[in-house]
C-alpha cells in the first residue's frame, strides 16, 4: 500500500473485510443466509446484524458518538446472543442497511477522530478501558475478519461458494473433480493418526 498514511491503511483494510462479509450474501434466498449453520446457531445474517454492532459499539459509542437509531438488542432483558440472528420482522435488507448505517458511523468517527483519540469501553478489563481509536480500530479490523472466517465456511456449507470478495477469490481454479481428490488426499494423511 506504499507511503499511505497508518489511519488510511487501517480503514482501507477495514472496507475491504465488510465487502467480503456482505458478499457472502450474494445470491441466497433468505432461508439460505438465516439458516443456522452449527450447533451454536451461527448464520450468515446474524453475522452481519453482530457486526453491524461491533461497529456502533467500538467505532461510536466507545467515543461518545452513540447511534442515532434504536438497538434494542442492547437493552437489559433482550434475548440471548440476539444481535447473533434477525428475528422475522428483520429482513436481510433491514440488516443490511443496518450495517450500512453502522459502518457510515463508524467512519465518520474514523475521518473525524485521531488514531491517538481515547475513548471508553466500559465492558473490558479496567487496565484496557480506555483504548486509543487506533487500537479500536484494529480491533474492529480483527472481529471484522474474523467474522468473515465464519461467513467463509458458512456460504460454503450452504452452496459451496468460496473465496475472499468478488472478483477475488483467492481459492485455486478447480474442478470438483480436483477439489475431491484433494480433500481425499488430505483425509488419507488425517486417517494416520487415529
Amino acid at each position: 500500500m506504499g507511503d499511505e498514511a497508518p489511519k488510511a491503511v487501517l480503514h482501507q483494510y477495514l472496507r475491504t473485510a465488510r465487502e467480503g462479509i456482505l458478499w457472502k450474501l450474494d445470491g441466497l434466498r433468505e432461508r439460505e443466509v438465516r439458516r443456522p449453520m452449527v450447533p451454536t446457531g451461527t448464520n450468515l445474517l446474524g453475522l452481519v446484524k453482530h457486526l453491524a454492532c461491533v461497529e456502533y459499539h467500538y467505532l461510536g459509542t466507545a467515543f461518545d458518538r452513540p447511534p442515532r437509531e434504536p438497538v434494542p438488542w442492547w437493552d437489559e432483558g433482550a434475548e440471548p446472543s440476539a444481535d447473533m440472528w434477525a428475528t422475522a420482522e428483520e429482513s436481510r435488507d433491514h440488516v443490511v442497511a443496518l450495517y450500512g448505517r453502522a459502518c457510515e458511523h463508524a467512519d465518520r468517527t474514523i475521518d473525524e477522530l485521531g488514531l491517538e483519540v481515547v475513548g471508553h469501553v466500559p465492558w473490558w478489563p479496567e487496565d484496557r478501558r480506555d483504548p486509543t481509536l487506533h487500537t479500536l480500530l484494529v480491533t474492529v479490523i480483527a472481529e471484522t475478519n474474523r467474522h468473515a472466517g465464519h461467513a467463509d465456511i458458512l456460504r460454503e456449507l450452504v452452496d459451496g461458494r468460496v473465496g475472499l470478495r468478488a472478483g477475488h477469490t483467492n481459492i485455486p481454479p478447480a474442478d470438483i473433480e480436483w477439489w475431491d481428490t484433494y480433500r481425499k488426499h488430505l483425509d488419507d494423511i488425517a486417517t494416520q493418526f487415529d
